[in-house]
């Protein structure tokens, strides 16, 4: 039971993934006296005030001056020779963001840098305000602002500009290669072990192990599970500095146990280390497990625990986070069985609305007007531990872009964008075996499956911002399930389950 309700819970961490649009750019610093070469820094800017141009070699290298002993909210803050072909930088605070580029633009400046301590926001103003201003303003965050004292001096030069945004990264490659072969690995695994297990409970004629036993989900168990995903969300949205750490320590534990199911078929085919330590005193562990279990028990807990350490070593604990992902996803897929069409359409339809609401809706009923699935999947912008949720797939990004320069330097997939039409795809492996279709619903879902994700990431580049990716999923592969069904007159058996011919050249 305890461990039935630690998958659930972790599932009902699953659907928090998204990503978030910003007007991101650079400032090129160069130093004066010909020093190392020039750097890029991330800043954040509006667009309205004034474009910035997208070539590096249009924009206008100009004096970088150092003006944050000031705020820039009256004329008394101005020097006394002005800004002239300059762009100044100034510290965030005490007025508004025209007021200080006002100021500026009066005293000759070419461009205004606002420098912030806080979380960077787009600088604003309304129609009047950027109908008069026509110099760039961008903020810089005072830590970047530091580094390029150190590595420049003060004698710098900087050109603001925006580079293009790739429509998609190639990483996005990586994600749909990893997301794809784990619902078609999960459920070819899920089926195939269903039908093995059904064939040996009719051969031996005994009652099946305990352990490893699948979940039959239950309308109930659904209503359940996505009260849980619902309460989850909010708690986190108002708790989430105490509550993160909690689901950390809950994907550590999970993913662990999945890694483990997943690695131990391929341990038990070794040929070595089957010897038994029958008198021991190990929790979990009392029935004379093999030596060669033991040890993969103990790594599995490492690679957990060492990705638990070095969680935010963003050059290389990705790999460790996707490679234990795609285990817990295998595992979750292989645990958790939807029995019947009725079931898989019940959960998907539920999952499909709650993710909607929660990306689309919310935002309306936020007194911040930023979506709670949003806030919760990022981080909000206000977290003193600026950790972020694990429940994602997370590649960095191999285009040169300014979302890789600033605070969204990896692409995201949700765990649940996986989980969740892989549940589908394993009960069509199941039916498959059951009325010898040699495999004609899991290869046609997988496919559907596949479409979907392409589709959210052409959603994705042409809306450029994050995108619910079961939108797009649940009809692709429930309309492609049903269809199919329809089409070959099997849609009654494929609604209830009914029916168990086994055919052995399936599996």
């Amino acid at each position: 039971m305890a461990a039935a309700a630690l998958e659930w819970l972790a599932a009902a961490c699953l659907l928090l993934a998204v990503q978030v649009a910003c007007e991101y750019g650079m400032v090129h610093v160069v130093s004066e006296t010909g020093g190392p070469k020039g750097k890029d820094y991330c800043i954040l800017y509006n667009s309205q005030w004034a474009h910035l141009p997208h070539d590096l070699s249009k924009a206008s290298l100009l004096q970088l001056r150092d003006w944050t002993t000031s705020m820039l909210c009256s004329p008394s803050d101005l020097p006394a020779k002005g800004f002239s072909n300059q762009i100044p930088l100034v510290t965030r605070g005490n007025c508004t963001f025209y007021d200080k580029v006002r100021l500026a633009q009066g005293s000759g400046a070419h461009g205004l840098l606002i420098v912030s301590k806080e979380t960077l926001v787009p600088p604003g103003g309304n129609k009047t305000q950027y109908e008069e201003i026509g110099i760039p303003v961008a903020l810089l965050s005072h830590k970047d602002m530091l580094d390029i004292f150190k590595n420049f001096g003060r004698a710098v030069r900087a050109a603001l500009y925006a580079p293009h945004e790739p429509m998609l990264d190639y990483n996005m490659v990586i994600i749909f290669i990893m997301a794809v072969g784990t619902v078609a690995l999960g459920g070819y695994w899920a089926g195939s072990r269903d039908v093995k297990k059904y064939m040996k409970h009719k051969r031996d004629d005994e009652p099946e192990k305990q352990e490893d036993e699948a979940v039959d989900v239950t309308p109930v168990m659904t209503c359940v599970f996505v009260v849980m995903c619902c309460s989850m969300l909010v708690l986190l949205y108002y708790f989430y500095d105490h509550l993160v750490y909690v689901i950390i320590g809950i994907f550590c534990l999970a993913s662990s146990t999945g890694l483990y199911s997943c690695l131990s078929p391929l341990v038990q085919r070794l040929p070595f280390g089957k010897c038994r330590i029958c008198d021991n005193s190990l929790p979990y562990f009392h029935k004379c497990p093999q030596v060669r279990m033991l040890l993969l028990a103990l790594f599995c807990v490492a690679v957990s625990v060492v990705w638990g350490v070095f969680r935010n070593e963003d050059q290389w604990a990705w790999i460790l986070q996707d490679a234990l992902g795609i285990a817990f996803c295998l595992y979750m897929l292989k645990t958790i069985r939807l029995p019947t069409f009725k079931a898989c359409t019940l959960l998907l339809l539920v999952l499909f609305i709650y993710d909607v609401f929660f990306v689309f809706i919310t935002p309306f009923l936020t007194k911040s007007g930023n979506s709670i699935m949003v806030e919760v999947a990022t981080g909000p912008a206000d977290s003193a531990t600026h950790e972020k949720l694990p429940m994602v797939l997370k590649v960095p990004r191999l285009n040169a872009s300014p979302l890789a320069l600033c605070d969204r330097p990896f692409s995201l997939l949700g765990f649940g964008d996986i989980l969740v039409p892989g549940l589908l795809v394993a009960y069509c492996h199941r039916f498959d075996i059951q009325v010898q279709s040699s495999r004609v619903y899991f290869v046609a879902c997988t496919i559907a499956y596949g479409i979907g994700l392409l589709v959210t990431f052409m959603a994705l580049a042409l809306m450029q911002r994050g995108q619910p990716a079961l939108l797009y999923l649940v009809p692709c592969t429930l309309i492609t399930s049903g269809t199919l069904a329809l089409w070959r007159r099997e849609l009654g058996m494929f609604w209830t389950g009914s029916g168990f011919a086994v055919n052995t050249s399936l599996l």
